[in-house]
């Protein structure tokens, strides 16, 4: 028996496959993976996952339901599994846009719906993975943690903040990826090798990160270590702001907000 059915093989249902079993709760066989073409999944039905184009099918049987697939997809994937799915069973949502009532209004009042919001970077490991729940228990939420702590960070909310964590977390990672690429260009400029540039740019990021998640720092606390007075560091910081930089990354995350919740109506 299966004891988990992700419904949509791309990257973010194989991400998250690939991590339960490397974090060892789960082997491949108890996991079924299921696309409409099966000539995606072959690489991974090697591995020893089961596989499936049957939605309604490969639910039958799961503890856990992860519906891992486009906005535009979930109405279909519903309607086929509005007939399988039974009280008791756990449906995982990492659909953007759609609450918990979108999803029983379908499939029943009574059905266990739980959403979550991981990112790109669950592919390695390290995704931030937002939790939440109209009413399920603490049980089950707990569960659905521990799905995602192993494949990186998670931190449970409150269901009407879900586009809000879309935006910061999800969008959150093309945010900060296109930082450190205009830092590697302001490298180059300033007479880098574009490959070593971006090599330094990299790390000095990831270590910036690294010092807050370790220390628990405040951002601006490991600023005021770098900027010393008539310093480099401080005119490089003020002529960004000067230009926008902080206000211009607040108001794109607040923007992607705004399209994130409207993703399932539209």
């Amino acid at each position: 028996m299966s004891k988990i059915t992700i419904i949509g093989g791309g990257n973010i249902g194989l991400s998250l496959a690939k991590g339960l079993v490397k974090s060892g709760q789960y082997v491949a066989a108890e996991i079924t993976l299921t696309r409409r073409n099966l000539a995606n999944l072959q690489e991974e039905a090697t591995f020893g996952f089961q596989v499936s184009d049957n939605n309604a099918q490969a639910a039958v049987n799961a503890e856990i339901i992860v519906l891992a697939i486009l906005p535009q997809q979930l109405r279909n994937v519903l309607e086929e599994l509005k007939n399988t799915v039974r009280v008791g069973q756990i449906i995982v949502s990492v659909v953007s846009g759609v609450s918990c009532a979108n999803i029983k209004e379908v499939l029943g009042a009574d059905k266990l719906v739980v959403r979550a919001m991981p990112n790109t970077a669950i592919a390695i490991g390290q995704s931030m993975t937002c939790i939440a729940a109209d009413d399920s228990a603490d049980k089950e939420i707990k569960r659905v943690e521990q799905l995602f702590e192993s494949v990186g960070a998670v931190v449970v909310i409150q269901e009407d903040l879900m586009t809000s964590a879309t935006a910061l977390c999800a969008c959150g990672i093309a945010f900060f990826l296109r930082a450190i690429r205009a830092a590697s260009q302001g490298g180059v400029e300033i007479g880098f090798h574009a490959h070593d540039a971006l090599k330094m740019a990299v790390q000095t990021a990831k270590g910036a990160a690294d010092l807050l998640l370790q220390t628990q720092n405040h951002p601006e606390g490991e600023i005021d270590k770098v900027t010393s007075p008539k310093g480099c560091t401080i005119a490089g910081l003020n002529e960004m702001e000067h230009h926008g930089f902080s206000s211009a990354f607040i108001k794109g995350i607040k923007l992607s907000a705004e399209k994130a919740g409207g993703l399932y109506n539209d």
